[in-house]
């Protein structure tokens, strides 16, 4: 599996995914870590097949007993069925997921890890001296579900917003804007179904300062196409099964 830095300051951003080895029924995935001195967060850590390569890349970054913190933006399989796996690994880390979804993520196994439930206006996640957002996203495309917003490296770690589908071996960045709606359009239509909880959300990370948003699947926005995507989103109708 293949890492990438996308933010070195006080503390590190890595991007994981694209794996080559990975079956071609199984939709590919971006894992994140937050990684500061002493501490290691991993944001939507993946599902169970990517458990092994996905361990073995994060050991390149971080010792074991450094990986403290979890963190689930929804439910979904590709997001977290791995839980069970990361359970028996680590010895004191903590699962921040949405507090709605708690009973239903306890069938993926969690009896190591304590869960700590996010409310639905959202929170806080402390890494040492570093403090994360947690930014509501209800009903995009989960019923329950949050981004992650780090104010020091303006990085938006975006979920299923933003999303791609796209073959493997595609650019890590946004390069051709236009081109690349096309190859989300579908996704949002079909997944995202509230354009009242999309305005909702889109009104919430205009305030925000962002240089990076990084979705779960798909390529990542940076700079002003961050702000070509808010606006490609805006005017996009959503809830439409075709």
């Amino acid at each position: 599996m293949k890492s990438t830095k996308i933010y070195e300051g006080s503390h590190q951003w890595i991007m994981f995914g694209r794996d080559e080895n990975k079956p071609n029924y199984i939709v590919d995935s971006n894992q994140y870590i937050v990684r500061t001195q002493k501490r290691c967060l991993l944001l939507d850590p993946g599902g169970f097949e990517l458990f092994a390569p996905m361990m073995a890349a994060v050991l390149h970054h971080a010792p074991v007993e450094q990986i403290t913190d979890l963190f689930a933006s929804h439910q979904d399989p590709d997001v977290i069925s791995s839980l069970s796996l990361w359970d028996q690994a680590l010895t004191n880390a903590k699962l921040h997921a949405p507090e709605i979804w708690e009973g239903f993520l306890r069938h993926y196994g969690c009896e190591s890890i304590e869960y700590v439930p996010i409310p639905d206006n959202g929170g806080t996640i402390k890494l040492d001296s570093l403090e994360l957002q947690i930014i509501p996203a209800h009903y995009l495309h989960s019923s329950g579900n949050f981004h992650i917003y780090d104010p020091q490296a303006k990085i938006l770690m975006s979920g299923d917003v933003g999303a791609a589908l796209e073959a493997p071996g595609a650019p890590m960045f946004v390069d051709k804007f236009d081109a690349h709606t096309e190859k989300m359009r579908y996704f949002h239509q079909r997944w995202m179904p509230s354009n009242q909880a999309k305005r909702a959300w889109i009104e919430r990370v205009r305030n925000l300062d962002i240089d990076i948003l990084a979705p779960q699947h798909g390529r990542i926005f940076k700079g002003d196409d961050v702000k070509r995507f808010l606006d490609w989103f805006d005017a996009l109708q959503v809830g439409i099964a075709v």
